[in-house]
């Protein structure tokens, strides 16, 4: 603060304007007037306490003395920066920051990467264009730690500024695990030994306190250790939790102070969505991008984006308030469980949840830099249904970003806008698909289209589900094989249709007709055990909880790789006869013997001893396969080194990732199968080999998904006049839905 601008605030005097201010006002006209840089033509900032002027409007010299002279200063402009002041000799202002700071000596070398980290921090690429408007908080965060980074260790020093200094010396303290003492001794004698003049910060708190401006906010949410509530909101402060009364606490001794430490037992992380949403809006390497979207040239029936997709137009339809903004913010969410642990073979299970905004173009939507971690679901356990007990403050969030949203500042089109956000999918794997939908996807009605109208059924002997001969339905009605008694299970003729794909509103009125509570409320597991013994159901899921989830044609989405990676592996040791992975074995025989007609493939009655089947490679062909798979070499880049996954002792793959088994499907196995297989059975896995390819496109037409969608059931069919009834489980029926679901979805790449 100048003390000698307290004129500026003291602009009546006995109701009139006073002496002092009408002096001190042409003094800031006239140097306002003298520095072009800042003015807009003859025009000026007006920097009236108007929330429309602000240091925001360019006004003319005439008009900006009648607002100042009328409303009065804008509070706590001391320091002129918005015209001019402080540019000559800081290169910098606290509205805008020249080209100065952004390209100077520290762009070059070591601080120059410390300059970065800072925009990195914020989500903001180095090529930033600031807003032209007084900053709010949060960017005055980032000018402060700008500033921070352009600061010189001490005057004179060329090698490293008070943020680079700093960061070097947590990169040491997380590395070699210095105590807070010891990390306090150390900054004081560096301090001693540095010019007295030196800005570094005197111990581990202010230390902290600097580098904690670069992060984005972050909830720490206490949980129970059952995994039963989370200790937020209405009961954030609860001392036990209030299902199973565990305490909330458990109770240490400092051994310094030998005072009693309460500590929970269990806690979450919660980062917030608005900021990081808002912060894409606040660079210009971004914002532009975030409406590429609803902008860019697009081709009827051809899908390069989920934008394109019907399920994306079907949303707009469906709320034309939130389609009309285009700056409006489409999501999917994401999660999978992993073991952070699992080299030192410690069991824990921990859950991220990740967000990606939908609005980026096709090479930047899926880019690691754009999916947000929003949750971390801590462990040591699967949390199974539970997991909607740890999704609440995010969907407490989403629900207020769509129903309120929040005012957000686009840099590219210097405005201001109410940005809202919509949740349009969620993505998992198939267990995982259970846990976020509420419906069980192990038994009889794990599919999740079929439901209750599904042919699934027991095998007698091997005692799995089996899904064999459920895919004539999805035949054309006058399709040959519906007839056929003797193909498929004996003695059977299909002549009902495809189940119809349930919209969002029939499967919520089932929901709540059957009294499903969500995993939140009192009392909900006994009731929902109750009624899942009678439907598939397992919960009613906290997504419903969002005013639109009803409304969307696809909720949550049956992911490719997953069903891709399970259907090559049974496929793939079931061809090599791999011993314990096949699912050709005595017992599958036998099922087969009593559920299909297939005499050449039944025990013999003289031996004992089950013929070989056409679809099984001997040990001279699997010699071949795996000599062949050993000498493949591939580009950089296109798959991991798939030779090291080859074991010729017992001639079998090991260590297949899912994108490994990706490429051998679509691109390696016909070339492998084709002089090793009889023709029909290489036929079939062509068919399906190509399928899976096409599915996969960066580029989807819709009548290419709607022939797909004819052609699925046809290739099922085929294979399951080949391989006995065991081999059919849950991921061998799920691809004849994922066509609609690509046509629905738009590229699966996404999805």
């Amino acid at each position: 603060m100048n003390a000698n601008r307290q004129w500026m605030y003291n602009r009546l005097k006995d109701g009139l304007l006073s002496t002092e201010f009408l002096n001190g006002l042409e003094e800031f006209i006239q140097f306002a007037s003298t520095h072009p840089e800042c003015m807009d033509g003859m025009n000026i900032r007006c920097p009236c306490s108007m929330r429309r002027c602000s240091n925001r409007r360019f006004l003319c010299v005439d008009d900006v003395r009648y607002h100042l002279m009328k409303n009065g200063f804008v509070p706590n402009y001391y320091s002129w920066t918005a015209h001019g002041e402080g540019w000559d000799d800081q290169g910098t202002s606290s509205v805008l920051l020249s080209e100065n700071i952004m390209e100077n000596d520290f762009q070059t070398g070591a601080n120059g990467r410390y300059h970065e980290m800072v925009l990195e921090g914020f989500g903001l690429p180095p090529q930033i264009e600031f807003m032209e408007e007084a900053p709010n908080a949060e960017a005055q965060r980032l000018y402060e730690m700008l500033q921070a980074a352009s600061e010189e260790l001490w005057p004179g020093c060329n090698k490293h500024t008070k943020l680079s200094a700093v960061a070097r010396l947590m990169n040491m303290k997380s590395e070699h695990h210095f105590s807070v003492k010891c990390f306090d001794q150390i900054v004081e004698f560096l301090k001693e030994v540095l010019p007295e003049d030196n800005v570094l910060p005197d111990n581990f708190y202010k230390t902290k306190k600097l580098i904690e401006g670069l992060g984005l906010p972050v909830e720490k949410i206490d949980c129970c250790r059952n995994n039963c509530m989370i200790y937020w909101s209405g009961d954030a402060e609860l001392q036990e939790c209030k299902f199973c009364q565990l305490p909330r606490y458990k109770r240490t001794v400092n051994s310094l102070t030998k005072q009693v430490v309460h500590k929970p037992y269990k806690k979450m992380y919660y980062f917030p969505l608005t900021p990081r949403l808002q912060r894409l809006y606040a660079s210009d390497a971004t914002a532009p991008h975030m409406r590429w979207h609803a902008e860019h040239e697009y081709e009827e029936g051809v899908m390069h984006h989920p934008s394109d997709s019907p399920a994306w137009k079907h949303f707009n339809a469906c709320y034309p308030s939130f389609g009309s903004e285009i700056r409006n913010v489409m999501l999917g969410l994401s999660t999978d469980g992993f073991q952070p642990f699992g080299q030192s073979g410690q069991q824990y299970s921990s859950w991220p949840i990740i967000l990606t905004p939908y609005n980026l173009p096709p090479w930047m939507c899926m880019k690691s830099e754009y999916m947000f971690l929003t949750v971390i679901v801590p462990g040591p356990n699967n949390p199974k249904f539970k997991i909607d007990i740890f999704l609440q403050p995010l969907i407490e969030e989403l629900k207020q970003l769509w129903n309120m949203g929040v005012e957000t500042y686009d840099v590219d089109k210097k405005q201001n806008f109410l940005m809202r956000v919509a949740l349009l999918w969620t993505i998992s794997d198939f267990p995982a698909y259970a846990m976020l939908s509420g419906w069980s996807t192990a038994g009889r009605l794990a599919c999740p289209y079929c439901m209750d109208n599904t042919d699934a059924f027991t095998l007698p002997r091997g005692g799995k589900q089996c899904w064999f001969d459920n895919h004539r339905k999805f035949l054309n009605h006058n399709h040959p094989w519906r007839k056929n008694k003797s193909w498929f299970r004996k003695n059977k003729v299909v002549t009902e249709h495809a189940p119809l794909v349930r919209t969002g509103e029939e499967i919520l009125h089932e929901i709540e007709s059957l009294g499903l509570m969500r995993v939140t409320d009192p009392g909900s597991d006994v009731v929902n055990v109750v009624i899942s013994k009678t439907c598939g159901w397992r919960k009613r899921s906290i997504f419903w909880d969002l005013p639109y989830w009803s409304s969307l044609l696809i909720r949550h989405n049956l992911d490719v790789m997953h069903i891709e990676k399970n259907f090559f592996d049974n496929l793939f040791n079931t061809i090599m006869n791999i011993e314990g992975k096949t699912k050709d074995n005595a017992k599958a025989r036998e099922d087969m013997r009593e559920i299909c007609r297939r005499p050449e493939l039944e025990v013999n009655a003289e031996t004992g001893r089950y013929p070989k089947a056409i679809y099984a490679l001997d040990k001279p062909a699997k010699q071949v396969i795996c000599e062949w798979m050993k000498g493949l070499r591939f580009p950089d880049g296109y798959v991991s080194n798939m030779p090291r996954c080859v074991d010729m002792n017992k001639y079998r793959l090991f260590g297949m990732k899912s994108h490994d088994c990706h490429i051998f499907m679509q691109r390696l196995l016909p070339i492998a199968f084709r002089e090793l297989l009889p023709m029909r059975v290489w036929e079939a896995i062509t068919e399906l080999s190509i399928f899976f390819k096409q599915l996969t496109s960066t580029i989807l037409r819709e009548e290419d998904m709607q022939r797909l969608e004819e052609d699925i059931p046809v290739i099922l069919c085929k294979l399951e006049r080949i391989f006995p009834p065991g081999f059919f489980d849950s991921m061998e029926h799920l691809p004849v839905h994922l066509a609609y679901e690509a046509r629905i979805g738009g590229p699966v790449q996404y999805r």
